[in-house]
């Protein structure tokens, strides 16, 4: 493991980066104490994708569309009425 003061690590930050991703843990150190230590970051999983109910969706498909409610039509009633 590797140590750097502030002022190195401000001025060589590239270079301390480049240790870094190459596997070299990073300390910077203010006064000779530690203070941070630069890690890489994990690479993040992407999401599980949930499962599909294909059989479900094949029973929705093919069942059609649903019969109108009664608010469906009351709503189709009270447009038919107004006058514009």
């Amino acid at each position: 493991m590797s140590e750097y003061s502030i002022a190195t690590a401000k001025d060589q930050l590239s270079r301390l980066v480049d240790r870094m991703l190459d596997g070299e843990p990073v300390t910077i150190t203010r006064r000779g104490k530690p203070v941070a230590r630069v890690v890489p970051i994990e690479p993040t999983r992407p999401a599980p994708q949930p499962k599909i109910d294909l059989e479900w969706l094949d029973r929705i498909r093919e069942g059609g569309r649903t019969p109108p409610s009664g608010l469906t039509d009351t709503v189709k009633d009270m447009r038919k009425d107004y006058r514009y």
